[in-house]
C-alpha cells in the first residue's frame, strides 16, 4: 500500500510516561503532525497541568494538529454528570483547536436499548454543533459493550439524523463476532471519520482479549490490522489512521522504542 504519511496520527496512549511537549517532539521527529489527546492519562487531564495558552503555544511550536480528544464515556447513558463532562470536553476541544471528540458507549455489561443510544445522539448533537466539533462514535467490540457493531452504529447515526461519524478500531472489529459478515457489504466509508490501529499477538480466545493485549502492528498480529487497512483502502477510505496501543508494557518503552515501534508499524502498512 502507499498511504500518504500525512494520514498517520499518534494517540497519546502510546506514550504514557512522556510530558505533552516530549510527546509532540516525538511526533515531530517521526515526520508526522497529527495526534489524539486523551482525558485518561496519568494526570487525569487532557493537557496535564498546562493552560490553554501554553498548550496552543506547544502545538504551534511543533506544528501539531489535534485530530481528536478521547473520550466521552458513556455517551449513550445520558445524565447531568455526562452532559457536564461533555460540555467541559467540548469547551476544551474548541479552546485548543481539536477537531473532534470520540464517543464511547457503556461498556460494563449493562444493556442499552438502541432507542436510548439514538436519543443520546440526538441530545448531544446540538452541543457539538454549538462548538463546531465533530462527534465520532466508536463501537466497542467487548462482549460487555452496549454498542458492538459499526454497522448498527452507522444506522443509528442515520436514524438520529445527526452529523456524527464512526471510529473503526481494528481491535474492536476483531472482537465483534459478526463484524466480518456485516462490515464489507454494509459499511459506508464516507461515514468513517477515523480508524484506530493496534496489534495483538496473544493467542487466547478472542472473547478473552482485553486492552492489555494491545500493542503495535507485527507479522504475528491476530487482528490482521494490515489486512483490515488494505480493505478500507480498497473500499475508498481516505481518512486518518491513528495508532492506539493500550498495553501496560508501554510504560516501559523509551522514546526511542516508541519511535521504532511506530516506524515498524508504518513500514508494515506501506509494504
Amino acid at each position: 500500500m502507499a498511504i500518504d504519511p500525512t494520514r498517520f496520527c499518534i494517540n497519546r496512549k502510546i506514550a504514557p510516561t512522556l510530558s505533552l511537549e516530549a510527546f509532540f517532539q516525538l511526533v515531530q521527529r517521526l515526520g508526522l503532525n497529527k495526534v489524539e489527546l486523551r482525558n485518561d492519562m496519568p494526570s487525569g487531564k487532557v493537557c496535564d497541568d498546562l493552560t490553554v495558552d501554553q498548550t496552543r503555544a506547544l502545538l504551534a511550536k511543533y506544528s501539531i494538529d489535534v485530530v481528536t480528544i478521547n473520550a466521552i464515556y458513556p455517551f449513550n447513558r445520558i445524565d447531568e454528570a455526562l452532559l457536564a463532562k461533555t460540555d467541559a470536553l467540548l469547551q476544551e476541544a474548541q479552546a485548543i483547536g481539536a477537531k473532534a471528540l470520540v464517543m464511547c458507549p457503556l461498556n460494563d455489561g449493562v444493556a442499552v436499548a438502541p432507542e436510548e443510544t439514538l436519543a443520546a445522539m440526538k441530545n448531544l448533537a446540538p452541543r457539538f454543533a454549538q462548538r463546531d466539533i465533530e462527534g465520532l462514535v466508536e463501537p466497542l467490540g467487548f462482549p460487555v459493550s452496549s454498542l458492538r457493531s459499526a454497522v448498527q452504529a452507522q444506522q443509528l447515526i442515520r436514524d438520529a439524523q445527526v452529523p456524527f461519524r464512526l471510529v473503526i478500531d481494528t481491535f474492536h472489529h476483531h472482537l465483534y463476532e459478526h463484524a466480518e459478515q456485516e462490515f464489507p457489504a454494509e459499511i459506508d466509508v464516507s461515514m468513517i471519520g477515523l480508524v484506530h490501529l493496534s496489534g495483538v499477538e496473544d493467542t487466547r480466545a478472542t472473547a478473552e482479549l482485553t486492552d492489555e493485549e494491545r500493542i503495535m502492528l507485527s507479522n504475528k498480529d491476530v487482528l490482521n490490522s494490515v489486512a483490515q487497512v488494505k480493505r478500507l483502502e480498497m473500499l475508498g477510505y481516505k481518512g486518518i489512521y491513528a495508532f492506539e496501543p493500550f498495553s501496560s508494557e508501554l510504560n516501559s518503552w523509551t522514546p526511542a522504542e516508541i519511535e521504532r515501534q511506530i516506524r515498524h508499524s508504518i513500514a508494515l502498512l506501506q509494504a
